[in-house]
């Protein structure tokens, strides 16, 4: 079952959609950032969505829960390098980038209309694949060229990647490598709970790894949002995972 975000804010909703005959409907789907006050700092983002097409092309739930959550260390940001896993439509990269760090955007390198998706997001808010933000296919669990030819991370962030047991471990693996290789960085993702019976517990002790929570609380408290309404009665996790023996953790 295709889920459909329901919001109450004007600021977060539907704003454009074309379609043709023959063609799958798009919509444009704008996501507004604030710094509460009056005449404080506001980011407007707009994402292309379809909303019959495959489950990469439609921003569920977890990404703007994971969005706020960035852009309330939006000042932390500046100059970090970071790395979205599984982009979808790319909107917590998105608003990154617009904080001015460094991102690569990736999703699976044997979809290109899902990169080329990627690709239309960034353009939409003005980021230049290539010049402003790259854009790189990546398959998890796969240690291809494509990862060994990342740059240095301070930072790696997810919205719902774990999604089917079926890719845990290739995720795990995936982050496990891509820490290791970069001292210091840590995984910071959302979740949808789906099944009680779903857990990586085993999967990050095999890969060295540990989880701890993050508070939910005061997410989208500084832009006037309820975060309750992305998630749709849904029941949705903030982590972060490091590295047991990892000496250095960054804060963001």
């Amino acid at each position: 079952m295709r889920f459909h975000m329901k919001n109450g804010s004007e600021d977060n909703d539907i704003v454009a959609a074309t379609a043709t005959p023959t063609a799958t409907a798009e919509h444009i789907r704008k996501f507004v950032f604030s710094g509460g006050s009056a005449g404080g700092e506001r980011l407007e983002i707009k994402i292309p969505e379809l909303l019959q097409g495959a489950y990469s092309f439609y921003t569920w739930p977890c990404a703007p829960v994971l969005a706020h959550f960035l852009w309330e260390r939006r000042q932390s940001l500046a100059g970090k390098r970071i790395l979205e896993l599984g982009s979808g439509t790319a909107l917590p990269g998105i608003l990154a980038a617009k904080c001015r760090a460094q991102v690569v955007l990736t999703d699976n390198c044997i979809l290109p209309k899902s990169l080329a998706h990627i690709r239309k997001s960034c353009l939409a808010n003005q980021l230049q694949p290539g010049v402003d933000i790259d854009v790189v296919g990546l398959s998890w669990g796969l240690l291809l060229n494509s990862v060994f030819r990342l740059p240095p991370l301070d930072l790696i962030i997810a919205a719902d990647c774990f999604y089917d047991p079926s890719v845990f471990e290739d995720i795990v693996v995936t982050v496990a490598f891509l820490l290791e290789r970069n001292t210091g960085a840590k995984f910071i993702f959302t979740y949808q709970e789906r099944s009680a019976d779903w857990s990586i517990e085993a999967l990050l002790k095999k890969w060295k790894l540990q989880a701890l929570p993050i508070s939910m609380d005061d997410i989208g408290k500084e832009s006037g949002v309820d975060v309750m309404e992305f998630m749709g009665g849904h029941t949705i996790h903030l982590l972060e995972i490091t590295r047991i023996d990892s000496s250095t953790i960054n804060t963001i």
